[in-house]
């Protein structure tokens, strides 16, 4: 079994913290070896497998690497592209995924250790804004999670927002379990739809923005008035990205919970190289999952980590801000 094989299973046993760090380590080494952008990003740091012993001194990745490099494992061949949402004439990040059941197999326990098995749900998919492209990771989970749902009334929808409100009206009045993932603004759309009367069990889960389509809201607003509309004690949301291979998933006061082979750091805003603890910073993500791309990340996301690994996003970077990162890009 190669070194790429073993790591693939452990990933998904219990990790103790020693455990996690010596997978990464695993995995730092022979991502450096192999992905040969990531090897250079190192090098420029003056980073390698020669004087990395330590989980925290691993260099992370800026995400707009993706955008302009083959992040890819070099004995690698993909079966699958994955590209990000962009406004017209903006450069894509691109995911090459070579096991696209792998990447099911990722999303599928993410999604059952937070929810249990999905087929207890009615999954209902309001994604506009992705539907209307092509290569969308988010389309592809959510299609793979429809299927497992079992469920004739799942599916997708674009615009049919009337529809959508009259089938959950009667999945309610059925008392069929309904969990339905949109778009920031779509649900808005829906949710002004009203009025309401869904079960309390019924899960709205956003993710994503506002996609251009209204002005962008902080997430406790958003919340605030899904909640008020839909009749909901809780939004849940979930939060991943074109350039990882896992999710992490908040149930309430969007408070994020990673699945093990995930964990998310921050890092001084000031400083990309150093990290800071239970305070804002860049968040930046160790995704054991990613194997054949890079597993050490860092997003132009804002965030907050508790003591006990969940976190909060409070935000993301302007250009002005991932200046640091850049410089580095540019040395």
């Amino acid at each position: 079994m190669t070194q790429i094989e073993q790591i693939k299973e452990r990933i998904f046993l219990p990790l103790s913290r020693q455990e996690f760090n010596q997978v990464a380590l695993s995995l730092f080494a022979e991502q450096y070896k192999h992905v040969v952008p990531y090897r250079t990003y190192c090098n420029l740091l003056g980073k390698s497998t020669d004087n990395v012993f330590n989980v925290d001194e691993i260099p992370f990745l800026p995400i707009e690497l993706f955008k302009a490099h083959k992040i890819l494992h070099s004995a690698a061949v993909p079966e699958a592209e994955f590209l990000s949402s962009g406004t017209t004439g903006s450069a894509q990040s691109v995911h090459y995924v070579p096991d696209l059941r792998f990447y099911e197999r990722c999303f599928s326990q993410a999604f059952n250790k937070r929810y249990g098995p999905v087929d207890q749900y009615v999954v209902l998919a309001l994604l506009p804004s992705y539907l209307e492209r092509t290569g969308s990771s988010l389309v592809y989970m959510a299609q793979s999670l429809i299927e497992q749902s079992r469920h004739s009334e799942s599916g997708f929808y674009l615009d049919q927002l009337q529809d959508l409100r009259k089938l959950m009206h009667e999945l309610g009045t059925q008392r069929k379990r309904i969990l339905l993932l949109g778009v920031s603004y779509a649900l808005l759309d829906l949710a002004q739809m009203g009025p309401w009367e869904l079960p309390s069990d019924t899960i709205i889960m956003e993710t994503g923005g506002m996609k251009g389509k209204r002005a962008e809201w902080t997430k406790a607003a958003l919340h605030q008035e899904l909640s008020t509309q839909f009749g909901l004690k809780n939004i849940h949301s979930e939060y991943g990205m074109t350039e990882l291979m896992s999710q992490a998933y908040a149930l309430s006061e969007g408070k994020f919970q990673a699945p093990p082979w995930m964990r998310v750091l921050t890092r001084d805003p000031e400083d990309p190289l150093s990290f800071v603890s239970q305070r804002t910073g860049g968040i930046n993500i160790i995704d054991l999952a990613n194997i054949y791309s890079c597993a050490f990340v860092a997003t132009q996301d804002l965030g907050k980590v508790n003591s006990d690994g969940s976190f909060y996003l409070l935000g993301r970077f302007d250009h002005s801000d991932i200046r640091g990162c850049n410089l580095l890009l540019e040395a």
